[in-house]
């Protein structure tokens, strides 16, 4: 009786373990590109956690509505062609991150200015909120000096 009991025992701490999938941040990072390429600012948006926290040199802002407000809307006219070079990537079931370099076109301030080239490098940093859909949670970039795009 004693073997069954373990028997049954072990037999329902192995049915408990669920098997997760990790997520593929390489997909949820085109996704946030393709958005900011595409100047959809609502997209990118409902893609922040309500805790997201953005820093860029000495910048930082903290949640979703002020880095809504100071980073994506303030950002997104003034660059184009975003793409992102991964150099580290790690996920498991609750968090995911990617790390690398960045290149943009930064467009002219004014119609007599040149269009630059700006780069550095980045880290996304992606987790899962209440209800299990994965949203950007920390962003960091370090840019390089722009530099004037030789058209």
């Amino acid at each position: 009786m004693k073997k069954l009991i373990y028997i049954i025992a072990f037999t329902a701490v192995l049915s408990s373990c669920t098997k997760t999938e990790k997520v593929d941040v390489q997909a949820l990072n085109k996704e946030f590109v393709n958005a900011w390429n595409d100047r959809s600012s609502d997209k990118l948006t409902d893609m922040l956690a309500e805790d997201v926290d953005f820093v860029q040199g000495e910048v930082h802002y903290s949640g979703k509505s002020e880095v809504s407000d100071k980073w994506v809307r303030e950002t997104l006219g003034t660059i184009d062609n975003l793409d992102l070079n991964t150099i580290s990537t790690g996920a498991d079931n609750e968090m995911a991150y990617e790390a690398g370099t960045f290149s943009v076109d930064v467009l002219p301030a004014g119609p007599d200015q040149p269009y630059g080239e700006g780069e550095g490098n980045f880290m996304l940093l992606w987790k899962k909120d209440k209800e299990g859909n994965w949203k950007l949670s920390y962003a960091q970039l370090e840019d390089l000096p722009v530099k004037v795009k030789m058209r």
